[in-house]
């Protein structure tokens, strides 16, 4: 393919730069905006091109050499090469973005971004495992950038020290068991007092092992949990484990038990900030009732609980409601807190109403969204609205197409809004709204109906 030189205007958010030539769109990975590169085209298509970057001609002042040996080549992170704080301001305008082209709207305040550490943050990671004896041996790690292929990992600086400092370790462990070739991956998940590894194996353990994960364990302090199938069958190697894989929500009081299959964020020094802060843009008075929606293990229900009269968080899932409503019990709070087991994303305005009324309301959805919520809350009589929401989204998309339903459906007001930096080096937008009650527009005998 040829090498052209292109001028790099902005950056997408699988960090690619984003050019022009001849009217059409370039995506140049490794360009970055003010750039100008030499950059090899790897693909053309009718709307757009694809390209590498061959030599950087002008540098941006945001440029910095990546700390990790393996970026490029491994697909955990996209964007080593850039400054964390501009990442945070490529974020921050792809969230406005998002509001102003789907939404049709922007948020009264700018929220300033959330920061934490950039390295050694991620505490959730599925490595993946292959016996490759080409490359001598078993790899466990993330897969390449574009490939399904694992990288040659030994060291990953985002993942905490001791995780990192595990991955060649890891490597001798799954080629002296029994089936090095039927594992084919290793889920980590580490909590204040260990670090739990789920081993899928395709085929039976032996006894010999048993032992040998168990004498990593003990090295490493790591609680083995087994998955021979579905993740309905995971299971700890030992049973005297049970409870000690847990997050400190040191604000609150509170100590949260977890399973490592189960959903917890990936940063825990950002979601302790990030339950402070969408606590006190709430605004929870005492005699509040409040719901938390997608409530999952109750990282926001719980806290809630030390704040308001009552809380009502529901979830999808009753394995996550009963263990949720455990936590209270085990905390004290379940006085306070109540659960349900609901299909969020079929919720409507009947259901909604069954519930009973709220005075604040915090929705926490995956990437999906809660389109149906916000239809639900936007159908809502003036005197049924809570006084306030706050809404917690992992995907930009979704969050400006939620906000419009409840913008120009329902008439709330989008007060503030921001990013999280929850996923430092990876494209992921983390982001924070809150919303109020306003004046509902007129509809539509189409929207009417």
């Amino acid at each position: 393919m040829t090498l052209e030189v292109l001028d790099i205007e902005s950056l997408d958010l699988e960090a690619r730069g984003v050019a022009h030539r001849d009217g059409k769109v370039v995506f140049v990975e490794g360009g970055l905006p003010g750039e100008r590169v030499e950059a090899r085209i790897v693909r053309r298509k009718p709307s757009y091109e694809k390209a590498r970057t061959e030599r950087v001609l002008t540098a941006s002042s945001m440029r910095v050499a990546p700390r990790c040996p393996h970026f490029g080549v491994c697909g955990g992170c996209a964007m080593q090469h850039l400054h964390p704080q501009a990442q945070v301001a490529v974020k921050q305008r792809a969230l406005e973005d998002a509001f102003g082209h789907i939404g049709r709207l922007k948020p009264k305040v700018v929220l300033a971004p959330m920061h934490g550490p950039y390295w050694g943050y991620r505490y959730r990671a599925r490595l993946s495992v292959r016996l490759v004896p080409r490359k001598g041996g078993v790899l466990v790690g993330f897969r390449e950038r574009h490939s399904s292929y694992v990288a040659d990992m030994t060291e990953c600086h985002v993942m905490p020290p001791h995780v990192s400092d595990m991955l060649v370790p890891l490597r001798r462990l799954v080629e002296s068991l029994s089936i090095p070739d039927r594992v084919p991956q290793i889920e980590v998940a580490v909590g204040d007092a260990c670090t739990a590894l789920v081993l899928r194996h395709m085929e039976p353990l032996t006894q010999a092992d048993h032992d040998a994960l168990r004498a990593f364990g003990e090295r490493w302090n790591v609680s083995w949990w087994l998955q021979p199938k579905g993740p309905d069958t995971v299971h700890l190697l030992d049973a005297a484990d049970e409870g000690r894989l847990a997050y400190v929500l040191p604000g609150f009081g509170l100590r949260m038990q977890f399973k490592p299959t189960d959903f917890t964020q990936v940063n825990p020094y950002i979601n302790r900030s990030l339950v402070a802060r969408a606590l006190a843009l709430l605004e929870v008075q005492p005699d509040d009732r409040v719901a938390d929606l997608f409530c999952g293990l109750g990282n926001f229900t719980l806290p809630l609980a030390t704040l308001a009269r009552e809380v009502v968080g529901v979830e999808g899932s009753s394995t996550l409601t009963r263990r949720a409503l455990d936590g209270a019990r085990m905390h004290g709070l379940d006085a306070r807190t109540s659960f349900s087991t609901l299909n969020l994303f079929e919720i409507d305005t009947q259901w909604l109403r069954e519930l009973g009324r709220f005075d604040r309301m915090l929705i926490d959805p995956p990437r999906e969204g809660a389109e149906a919520v916000a239809r639900a809350l936007s159908d809502l009589d003036d005197t049924e609205r809570p006084k306030r929401i706050v809404y917690v989204s992992c995907n930009p998309g979704t969050l400006a197409r939620d906000a419009a339903i409840l913008r120009h459906r329902g008439g709330y007001v989008l007060q503030a809004a921001g990013v999280v930096n929850m996923f430092p080096h990876t494209g992921h937008v983390e982001s924070i709204a809150v919303f109020e009650p306003g004046e509902k527009p007129a509809l539509r005998e189409d929207e009417a109906a």
